[in-house]
């Protein structure tokens, strides 16, 4: 269970990763923003994963 869940948050993060380097291309956000942009995606979907986690593990 633990295996899947661990896997399954690895591609929800790729795909967010990607999605966020699209958005960075179409809006032509400057490279020096990116890295700040990524960073405050990956913590919150992190957060939101893990929050995520924990309700599962205790219903």
């Amino acid at each position: 269970m633990v295996f899947f869940i661990v896997l399954f948050a690895l591609v929800i993060l790729f795909v967010i990763n990607s999605m966020t380097d699209a958005l960075c291309i179409r809006r032509e956000i400057p490279s020096e923003k990116q890295p700040k942009l990524f960073r405050t995606i990956n913590i919150l979907m992190t957060i939101l994963l893990t929050s995520t986690y924990v309700k599962i593990l205790f219903t």
